[in-house]
């Protein structure tokens, strides 16, 4: 499965950016919710050893999801939860466990059947799926690294199954607000970081998302607001889609203000 190779790569290239600060810089709080770098690598190992259980031991994913899902129904946050959870790996032990945790995600992912059904917190979903949303998490929360460190990630063309998720989550956005999805779906035209011109849905003249490929993941992962970037956004569906897109599951979340997300 490729999508496991790239799943692999993007926490390569994060790796490799934590291995140039020392320890003490995990404390450093990002520009998400006062999150630390700590805390985003906590809620990355924290998931990806949930999709590997839930692809190699769905009885042992129920048992690790049953008491977050009751702890989050009771009203609980999810960052002390896994705080708690992972209360025994903090500093260079939490950054050893990730790395081995996804080693051994994106190996075990590799060699699955790509429609094999895993469970997750809400529908099942396929293997390519599961895999494919822990690279847009990795990715998402490894902006936020990379934007409070002060560094430039240099992006490829793995970033397109980011972009799928954030088209085929279209519906998503309008339904987790209780809102009717506006017709027809936007034309999503693009440019891939190597250059390359990406085209997703029915061509259209007054209704359209066009530009860059990494900044149309950018919003549709809630790293930056619409306004912070040069997206060209033409037509009332394609409008309200980019005020709040969102193609992460759980409750709605709204975007970041505008200047809010940066890199430093």
């Amino acid at each position: 499965m490729q999508q496991a190779s790239d799943f692999l790569e993007e926490n390569r290239v994060l790796q490799a950016l934590l291995e140039q600060i020392p320890v003490d810089q995990l404390e450093t709080v990002t520009q998400f919710k006062d999150w630390t770098i700590e805390d985003v690598l906590g809620h990355l190992h924290f998931w990806n050893r949930a999709a590997l259980l839930s692809l190699t031991d769905p009885d042992a994913f129920q048992a690790m999801f049953e008491p977050l899902a009751e702890h989050l129904m009771a009203g609980g946050a999810l960052k002390p939860y896994e705080r708690e959870v992972l209360s025994d790996c903090r500093g260079d032990d939490l950054v050893h466990a990730w790395r081995e945790g996804f080693e051994r995600t994106a190996s075990a992912f590799s060699s699955a059947d790509p429609a094999q059904r895993v469970a997750w917190a809400g529908p099942s979903m396929s293997a390519r799926s599961s895999i494919s949303a822990r690279q847009m998490e990795t990715w998402a929360h490894g902006q936020e690294v990379f934007d409070i460190l002060g560094v430039e990630r240099e992006e490829t063309d793995r970033i397109r199954n980011i972009v799928v998720l954030g088209v085929n989550t279209f519906k998503w956005t309008f339904a987790v607000r209780g809102e009717t999805p506006p017709e027809p779906q936007p034309e999503v035209r693009l440019i891939s970081p190597a250059g390359h011109a990406w085209q997703f849905g029915e061509p259209q003249v007054h209704n359209y998302v066009a530009g860059s490929a990494v900044e149309f993941a950018q919003v549709a992962t809630q790293t930056r607001n619409i306004a912070d970037t040069s997206l060209e956004v033409v037509g009332a569906p394609a409008t309200a889609w980019m005020a709040n897109a969102q193609c992460f599951a759980g409750a709605a979340n709204p975007p970041p203000a505008p200047g809010s997300r940066h890199r430093v």
